[in-house]
């Protein structure tokens, strides 16, 4: 149980999140009105997701400096995670853009440019798959990982902050933090954040332990 208390924290800060976040009371602003709601879901999503990726890209440095079976592994779960909180968070970000702007997607530069460098992740998985090799695969991988990191991070955080947007805090819109994330809302923004990014952490550990268990299993029979 020493061990596991962060699963516990996870847990609790989760149910913290749904609960107050549907239940809490909210600015009432024109347009978003009720799904501002999602901002504990959707954006913490994105926060999780690029602390996910950041440490899988340094799992990937890591490999490269000093290359194992366990780095390589961990790169990779991490990445896949990451993967999977972006997709969420465009799903969630999709259904937010239906109930505000009527569309459920937008010409904007932010969403097209969260769209291709999930696109970019994408093909990651793909290189990986295609390699029988197991070092030449975790080599060229974390190459990948590296230059797939260098180039979504100014997609999502820098150059949709460069031109017009209709996302808060970029194109000249103010951020949320400047309008409408009052008191209330950090009191559940926050946690949320810590909790989204420890469920993708223990997502991560498992699929960690699971790839790990086939290849010792494999090993036993080729033994």
């Amino acid at each position: 149980m020493k061990n596991n208390w962060w699963k516990v924290l996870t847990v609790v800060l989760l149910l913290y999140t749904a609960v107050a976040g549907l239940l809490l009371p909210v600015p009432r602003l024109a347009i978003l009105n009720e799904t501002i709601r999602n901002l504990y879901f959707h954006v913490p999503m994105w926060f999780g997701m690029t602390i996910i990726l950041t440490a899988s890209v340094v799992y990937s440095i890591r490999y490269l400096r000093n290359p194992s079976e366990r780095l390589d592994t961990l790169s990779h779960g991490f990445a896949q995670t990451g993967i999977l909180m972006g997709i969420v968070g465009l799903a969630t970000g999709s259904l937010w853009a239906r109930y505000t702007w009527g569309t459920w997607w937008t010409n904007d530069p932010k969403l097209n440019g969260a769209a291709i460098a999930m696109l970019i992740y994408g093909a990651y998985l793909v290189l990986r798959s295609s390699f029988a090799d197991e070092q030449q695969r975790a080599r060229v991988s974390a190459i990948y990982n590296i230059f797939a990191f260098a180039a979504a991070m100014p997609l999502f955080f820098i150059l949709p902050r460069l031109t017009d947007s209709l996302h808060p805090g970029a194109g000249g819109n103010p951020a949320f933090a400047k309008y409408d994330l009052d008191s209330n809302m950090r009191l559940v923004f926050y946690p949320a954040v810590l909790g989204w990014t420890l469920l993708g952490v223990w997502i991560t550990q498992l699929s960690v332990r699971l790839t790990l268990l086939k290849q010792y299993i494999h090993e036993k029979q080729l033994a």
